[in-house]
């Protein structure tokens, strides 16, 4: 790992099959992928490599932020890598700035142990994304997507 890395890693308490429907179906991903009070107002997801991964995130005032990305590497169940340098099909996305990578498997008695990773370009997008509240946000949208995998 560089400095260019930040990440979550927790157990969390649902299986990895529920934790993985919540990641690729566009219904669900909705309901849990951005920190409340803030929503997703769209989500466009095509699991496979080289298919689109793209979520609109929607303040309480109406202000959106799309993030247009790209899968990289799908393993069903076990690991599912996204990039904003791409948008789909391969095409260039804008300036990119990070890799992201989620990891699942078995922690026994229907647990999950899960690793939620960004690589950034650079040091600077790194710091960037600490000062954006990553801890902070991507540790409640973890809260909210075991929340809701219990409910599946």
């Amino acid at each position: 790992m560089t400095d260019q890395t930040l990440f979550i890693e927790r157990t969390l308490d649902a299986p990895r099959q529920k934790l993985w429907r919540c990641w690729t179906e566009p219904d669900l991903l909705k309901q849990w992928f951005c920190p409340k009070p803030w929503s997703v107002a769209e989500a466009q997801l095509d699991i496979r490599p080289g298919g689109v991964f793209q979520v609109v995130m929607q303040s309480p005032e109406g202000e959106r932020h799309d993030n247009p990305g790209q899968v990289l590497d799908v393993v069903p169940q076990e690991r599912l890598v996204t990039t904003d340098a791409f948008i789909g099909d391969w095409q260039p996305g804008g300036k990119p700035f990070l890799v992201s990578t989620v990891t699942f498997a078995d922690a026994g008695e229907g647990r999950t142990a899960y690793r939620w990773e960004a690589r950034h370009w650079s040091e600077d997008d790194r710091r960037q994304h600490e000062e954006m509240g990553f801890e902070q946000g991507w540790n409640a949208a973890t809260d909210q997507l075991e929340a809701l995998a219990k409910t599946i």
